[in-house]
């Protein structure tokens, strides 16, 4: 019985990665290369979760668990020390500006809409806005790339109208880290939470639906109505993050208290043909 569900687990492992490793291959990144991130990530997860009394499990426990040498579980113990490991996804200037224009009252109406906004000025400007929340960036500058990227739209007399709300980064492989980070990962952990026996609270939300029964020529208007769905309800919770934002932002609460929430709906079409598995 054991070794059939090892089997059941492993085969959809193998439906998994199969973007996985296009994505790899995408970038030239070959089996040796990911196997030592694999490792490290085996070396971690068996390092924290099964310890005893609170304390990391042992180089020993940890090769028995995953089948490493102890020494190859020592040297990648000791990269994950050095923060080896670390895998930076910040959010940029321009994305920092594009929420605080829709999250504070200073630049938003009475109904919450984003104002159009002077590009110059102490206060309710796109200048002061800019000196806030964009770093070290000139306003200038971001002005510039705002208009590139089409989030803004400057007027004839020098004010600026938000366009969008949101951006896609200019760089593919940003656009590969944010959403690995910010949409694949918090998925997988998802199902991690909820197919754990051992949880001590509720489910979380994970709502899939699908369907075999389209014409292949209406997928096309699908696609449509889904993004237009999934636009309107991510921007809803945004409202509301950006809600609870403004009612905490006079608090003095440290980083560290706070957990990451996350709420992400999805659109797919299987198009690997080579992906067997039924729905």
């Amino acid at each position: 019985m054991q070794d059939k569900l090892k089997k059941q687990v492993l085969d959809s492992f193998l439906i998994v990665l199969r973007p996985i490793v296009r994505i790899l291959l995408r970038y030239g990144i070959g089996y040796r290369e990911f196997l030592e991130v694999l490792k490290m990530a085996y070396v971690d997860i068996a390092s924290l979760d099964y310890g005893i009394r609170g304390r990391p499990t042992n180089i020993s426990r940890i090769a028995v668990m995953t089948g490493l040498t102890r020494k190859e579980v020592r040297r990648l113990r000791d990269d994950l020390s050095d923060g080896r490991d670390r895998v930076s996804v910040k959010t940029t200037p321009l994305a920092d500006v594009l929420h605080h224009w829709h999250a504070q009252n200073e630049f938003t109406n009475s109904s919450g809409k984003p104002l159009t906004i002077p590009f110059n000025g102490d206060v309710a400007s796109f200048s002061s806005l800019v000196r806030r929340y964009g770093g070290d960036v000139p306003a200038g500058a971001m002005r510039t790339e705002m208009k590139r990227v089409d989030a803004v739209r400057e007027n004839d007399d020098g004010s600026l109208t938000l366009l969008d709300r949101s951006f896609q980064a200019s760089e593919e492989h940003d656009k590969l880290i944010t959403t690995l980070v910010h949409a694949v990962y918090p998925i997988l952990s998802n199902t991690v939470h909820n197919t754990d026996p051992d949880r001590s609270d509720e489910t979380w939300a994970n709502k899939v639906v699908h369907t075999r029964l389209v014409r292949p020529s209406e997928n096309g208007r699908l696609r449509r109505i889904a993004t237009d769905r999934i636009v309107d309800f991510s921007e809803s919770m945004d409202d509301i993050f950006m809600a609870y934002e403004s009612n905490q932002i006079d608090e003095d609460i440290s980083q560290s208290e706070n957990r990451t929430l996350a709420v992400g709906v999805f659109y797919f079409e299987e198009r690997d043909a080579g992906a067997k598995y039924d729905w």
